[in-house]
């Protein structure tokens, strides 16, 4: 297989789950904001900023942290990369490239998340934005279950790669929300509203039921924190992510030949997080446990294109 082809089924991956996630971030942040009992208000907009990094190109812009600024930006502003359109706009990109390698199911659920935002100028109120990025989440769910019944080769592979290492990412950002929203004034840790935080955090990654079938004993931060970082049976979870990384290595190993600095970073990482317990991460700093993650995360993600001649 030709690299930039490679690349191309590697970042389609990987621009659909992005897509995915601030699809779900945005969602999340709207159920804080306008459908919690008490709403986070500002607080929970600009965690969503400072999750995407998106922060700085959002002051840029001059406007008011609001709802309805924050949700458009995030979802429908093509002038910087962390919103969904522009994410969809890359992925159909690439698929285009790679669209003889590709079945008409996988291309036509990328093709139909492209033209939900077709002339699109707002996402509208809170209502009309969760049924906006709920659509863009059935078409990212649509383009994975077309993924999963293509023939397994370097083509799904490449795109599974791209999946699991944006995957790893997205997770620990989002589980990273918590220390970058904080409490109302008066509200106490533990209270109504931390709770609330805490399950709309499991709601954003599908996780409320499995949650209860693993945890008996009631909603604990310790236990969410324990669920997405060390649970390889949860999908989503960073063990999850990181083992299907090098599962997805090792096969491509065997079919290109091609074994080196990536493998032998994802085995690592692998072991190493096979060693972590939530309680330690959880007593030595959980916001420095992430962006320690999300740092390692991105050094995979250059060996790989290292590796395979991506870059």
């Amino acid at each position: 297989m030709l690299s930039r082809t490679a690349s191309s089924l590697y970042w389609l991956g990987r621009y659909v789950e992005r897509a995915d996630f601030i699809a779900r971030l945005v969602e999340a942040t709207v159920r804080l904001d306008v459908l919690s009992p008490r709403p986070a208000g500002e607080a929970a907009w600009a965690s969503a900023l400072a999750v995407t990094e998106t922060d700085e190109a959002f002051a840029a812009s001059n406007e008011t942290l609001t709802q309805g600024h924050v949700a458009r930006f995030l979802t429908l502003d093509g002038s910087h990369p962390g919103s969904i359109v522009r994410c969809l706009d890359m992925a159909r990109n690439n698929a285009r490239a790679v669209r003889t390698a590709l079945t008409r199911e996988a291309w036509t659920a990328i093709n139909r998340a492209w033209l939900i935002f077709h002339s699109r100028s707002s996402p509208g109120g809170a209502a009309a934005t969760l049924g906006l990025v709920d659509a863009v989440k059935t078409e990212a769910r649509g383009f994975e279950g077309a993924i999963h019944r293509m023939l397994r080769n370097q083509t799904t592979w490449f795109i599974r790669l791209g999946q699991a290492v944006e995957r790893a990412d997205n997770t620990a950002r989002l589980l990273d929300v918590k220390y970058h929203l904080l409490l109302p004034e008066g509200e106490q840790v533990g209270g109504i509203v931390d709770r609330d935080q805490w399950t709309t955090i499991l709601q954003t990654v599908s996780a409320v039921t499995a949650y209860r079938w693993l945890y008996s004993e009631g909603l604990r931060p310790a236990n969410v924190i324990d669920l997405l970082i060390a649970r390889a049976e949860m999908p989503r979870s960073l063990a999850a992510s990181v083992e299907e990384a090098v599962e997805i290595l090792n096969l491509l190993a065997k079919r290109t030949g091609l074994h080196g600095e990536a493998d032998r970073m994802a085995r690592l990482r692998q072991t190493r997080l096979a060693k972590t317990r939530s309680g330690e991460v959880i007593a030595a700093g959980l916001h420095q446990y992430l962006q320690a993650f999300i740092a390692e995360n991105d050094l995979l993600h250059m060996a790989i294109g290292r590796q395979f001649k991506f870059i």
